[in-house]
């Protein structure tokens, strides 16, 4: 499987240099490239880093918007009260939502409660609209772990999630891209400290890859970077102040991150 990362060298004299792109070649070393693979394919360079030499940044930065699927798993649906909708509910978060691997989650100082949701995300890899769903993979890049962070009472007080989902570091993605990687069975996780709060199989989704594409394509143009967060299961809860929270899905990789107090 091909793992795309972006990251920041670690080194003293590295503060202020630019964000690099990379793809995973072994367990714990990285082989640099030209450019952005989304735009440019991929190029290798003769530069080389363990992941410990690194700092890694959320794999792909949105120019254009982060799409949701609300109550995509019939469980998840239930614990909100309701069920599975005949179509799939979207939202969009901005752009300014994303951070990346062991970045900070600002708790707001509007809310009391902030939720944790793992989700598996989808990068988009050109201009796509009216996508059928036996095309849809001619217009994904590969595949990334989120974390949809919400401010629940804001949620409740707003009754709608624009502004609940939509602060600054709500929606972590990472460590890496994945182009290969296929969603089938495969179990998604969410713990909060050592506590195991979320857990389900991808094909427990409602709504499967193929229709999400092509619902929000009928919708929306899809640009080149563009994310689709597909959801989260039940088992949804408040993080904790100063904690950690981890999202993994098996053959994917773990995400986790740290909650300002």
């Amino acid at each position: 499987m091909t793992k795309i990362l972006r990251f920041v060298e670690r080194s003293a004299n590295a503060g202020s240099s630019e964000p690099k792109f990379g793809i995973l070649e072994s367990e714990n070393v990285i082989r640099a490239v030209a450019s952005d693979p989304l735009y440019a394919g991929i190029s290798l360079r003769d530069e080389v880093f363990t992941l410990d030499e690194v700092r890694l940044l959320a794999p792909v930065i949105p120019r254009s918007k982060v799409v949701c699927v609300g109550k995509n798993y019939a469980d998840h649906a239930a614990e909100m009260g309701g069920e599975v909708p005949k179509q799939p509910i979207i939202f969009i978060k901005p752009n300014t939502t994303v951070i990346g691997p062991e970045e900070t989650i600002v708790w707001p100082k509007e809310s009391e409660r902030v939720d944790h949701e793992a989700e598996l995300a989808i990068v988009i890899s050109k201009i796509c609209r009216y996508v059928p769903r036996d095309k849809y993979k001619d217009v994904i890049f590969g595949y990334t772990l989120a974390n949809d962070v919400t401010a629940r009472d804001i949620q409740k007080i707003d009754g709608q999630w624009t502004r609940a989902k939509g602060f600054d570091t709500f929606c972590p993605l990472g460590p890496w891209i994945d182009t290969d990687f296929e969603p089938g069975d495969q179990a998604i996780t969410c713990f909060v400290g050592d506590e195991k709060r979320q857990e389900a199989k991808l094909s427990d989704m409602f709504f499967k890859v193929p229709e999400i594409i092509e619902f929000i394509s009928s919708v929306m143009t899809l640009l080149p970077g563009d994310v689709i967060l597909t959801g989260t299961p039940a088992g949804i809860g408040p993080l904790q102040r100063g904690g950690r929270v981890r999202v993994s899905i098996e053959g994917l990789g773990s995400l986790s991150n740290q909650v300002s107090k």
